[in-house]
């Protein structure tokens, strides 16, 4: 196992110190093989996924934006290695514009905490380094299974002023402490939680959701923004913020989530082909547990019966 996680340590170093340029061209090649011999299962996830979300479209639409999308986000995790092996202020060089700065900056002069909510979109990890600038972030964490890829990826999320925290109570509540005391927290708010959560509709199929997002906005009344960034042409990148719908603060976890998600829902629906489809989103519904493991016309008249509510939660 040693000589295993040795060799994996010594690949993600490799790739990591590749110009940017070279990353991007290899995840092309990869994304082009993928494309054109359906190699995996992931591009069959993400093409149902987006049989799921935008059925109004066509199927060539689809198709289309389903080659893009596989090829936008294996770029983004050759960029992720990339940014992760950077020094903080190489990454924040390739950093092209942030948009609406001054609602990040406005937020931060109230002083009463702020929580960024930042969807599976585009290459988020360019942000931390930015972001670590002007505030200390309390961020939750997963460890990953390979210890190699977890010290890799721990180091790189846990420079300057970050706090890593465990993805449990403990990390809720230190979190919680954080806001209260004026500091920064991320939210990735598109996943299933690991209990059942609450049923809450995500693309018109009510899906179980963390409403931990929601909760801790409604709690602390911390300012809240809606982030993510885009890779440029150039090599650099664009971060973009936006406000959020201001009613999350006085509706309840639920209905707060229900506000994520539709925010969520109007950015993918702008730019589907950034957007991480990869993910089983779908299947957090007890009658689609198996909705990745059916034929896609199965699946989709399944997926149709929940979402005319033919079928009982």
């Amino acid at each position: 196992m040693a000589h295993k996680n040795s060799n994996f340590s010594r690949l993600i170093n490799f790739v990591s110190r590749q110009p940017l340029s070279v990353a991007r061209f290899t995840a092309k090649i990869l994304a082009l093989l993928v494309n054109t011999f359906k190699l995996t299962k992931t591009a069959h996830i993400i093409r149902l996924n987006l049989a799921i979300a935008l059925p109004h479209l066509s199927q060539i639409e689809r198709n289309k934006i389903g080659q893009n999308a596989i090829q936008n986000e294996m770029i983004s995790y050759f960029e992720f290695f990339h940014i992760w092996g950077a020094e903080n202020q190489k990454n924040i060089k390739r950093i092209n514009q942030v948009h609406n700065e001054h609602l990040f900056h406005n937020a931060l002069a109230e002083n009463k905490g702020l929580v960024l909510v930042m969807p599976h979109f585009g290459t988020w990890e360019i942000m931390n380094a930015w972001l670590a600038q002007h505030t200390q972030m309390t961020i939750m964490y997963k460890p990953i299974k390979n210890k190699s890829a977890d010290d890799f990826v721990r180091s790189a999320r846990s420079r300057d002023q970050s706090v890593l925290v465990p993805t449990d109570e403990s990390g809720v509540r230190q979190i919680f402490r954080a806001l209260k005391q004026g500091g920064t927290t991320v939210i990735l708010p598109d996943h299933s939680p690991d209990h059942t959560g609450e049923l809450v509709p995500y693309f018109g199929i009510p899906l179980f959701s963390s409403n931990l997002s929601a909760k801790l906005i409604q709690k602390t009344k911390a300012a809240t923004l809606f982030m993510y960034a885009l890779r440029n042409e150039n090599s650099s990148f664009d971060i973009f913020i936006e406000e959020i719908d201001s009613a999350i603060y006085s509706l309840n976890a639920e209905q707060g989530t229900e506000i994520i998600h539709k925010a969520i829902e109007s950015l993918i629906t702008k730019n589907p082909e950034n957007y991480h489809w990869s993910y089983k989103r779908f299947s957090a519904n007890p009658a689609l547990r198996k909705v990745y493991n059916i034929s896609t016309d199965e699946a989709l008249a399944l997926v149709e019966k929940v979402r005319n509510n033919e079928i009982n939660h």
